[in-house]
């Protein structure tokens, strides 16, 4: 999923190159993760006590980074989400966590703690400390959509959008979207049944999807240069093109609801640099001060309850957060698939994108 800030980019009108490595910062931790999660407003604590930010090298989903790690590329610390974390840690690519070195560990959102193996295991090992987390839901062009006409996620099917829709090149944010279409809030429960109305609602997406964007980048200039009105998208999205004058907002109210996914950070089982500053950087990203900073310009949630707390309630209005609960009420958290299903799902979607 997922994410990256796109201000300068849609301001420039220039594309963010997918770089292999930020380059070299402090070479005692490398960070792999999401281009766009390098900015040092994420993490001032450890700018302030190391007088640099760490070393940064990026992945464009996380299968792609679960591939690299296991043919042996090292890092210290990753990003993936909350589908992916037992597929991690089965493979035995994390070691665990110690909560008693990240401060604040106890004010973490009990909600986001409870999903069944995310953060720890049944014998009550920490692997994952969630961090960032938000929605994937309808983003339309309100000048040329009526909002009228997208009440429903059966919209995206429907022939009258054709050539003006685009979801993520994503397994999990499209089965996320199909899964709530045909009424399936708990995609870990999803039949064989289930699975082929999944697919086939795809399929009938897939005739009226211009583009499978890749990235926020992609998707915030289609729709700021009018190639798409009406998108399945993250919350950065819709928060970018909004401060940047567009007509695009997202909604979240619509029949069949939204889909929420949790990201954080884990420790890989072969860390070659500093576990001391390993330990820093999870403790400056986890400050609540950095919650204003999350939700203001990326509209997304810190899973530090306290950080949120403290945002002002217009701004969390104004992104949507002022009344969580009223959200998830209908919503499919994005958690651990079972290994057989997600690889399902992979190799469906990918013969969905090729027209079959």
């Amino acid at each position: 999923m997922k994410r990256v800030s796109m201000a300068l980019a849609l301001a420039s009108a220039l594309t963010l190159p997918m770089m292999g490595s930020a380059g070299a910062a402090d070479k005692d931790l490398t960070i792999f993760d999401w281009a766009g999660y390098e900015e040092p407003s994420f993490h001032p604590g450890y700018v302030a006590k190391h007088g640099d930010s760490p070393t940064f090298t990026f992945f464009g989903d996380e299968d792609e980074a679960f591939e690299k790690t296991r043919s042996g590329f090292k890092a210290d610390i990753g990003h993936p989400c909350s589908q992916s974390v037992l597929k991690w840690r089965e493979a035995g690519l994390l070691q665990p966590l110690d909560p008693s070195k990240i401060a604040g560990w106890k004010d973490l959102n009990p909600g986001i703690m409870a999903m069944k193996n995310l953060a720890t295991d049944e014998n009550g090992t920490v692997w994952f400390m969630p961090w960032d987390w938000g929605n994937t839901a309808v983003t339309f062009n309100t000048e040329k959509v009526d909002e009228k006409d997208i009440q429903s996620l059966k919209a995206f099917a429907d022939p009258k959008f054709q050539g003006r829709i685009s979801i993520g090149d994503n397994v999990d944010d499209a089965y996320a979207l199909a899964s709530l279409a045909i009424g399936l809030r708990d995609w870990t429960k999803m039949t064989d049944e289930q699975f082929k109305q999944a697919s086939d609602f795809l399929r009938q997406v897939h005739k009226n999807v211009r583009l499978y964007w890749t990235d926020n980048t992609e998707i915030v200039q289609a729709m700021n240069g009018g190639e798409v009105d009406l998108a399945w998208a993250w919350n950065d999205a819709a928060t970018q093109l909004a401060i940047n004058g567009a007509p695009v907002k997202m909604k979240r109210d619509t029949d069949e609801g939204i889909s929420t996914w949790v990201c954080g950070y884990v420790r890989y089982k072969d860390a070659p640099g500093s576990e001391e500053k390993a330990y820093d950087y999870l403790n400056a990203v986890n400050d609540p001060a950095v919650a204003d900073y999350m939700v203001r310009e990326w509209g997304y949630g810190q899973a530090n309850a306290k950080g949120m707390a403290a945002v002002d309630p217009k701004v969390l209005e104004e992104k949507g957060y002022a009344n969580v609960d009223q959200f998830l009420d209908k919503t499919l958290f994005q958690q651990p698939l079972p290994n057989e299903l997600k690889q399902k799902m992979i190799a469906e979607f990918e013969k969905i994108k090729a027209g079959y």
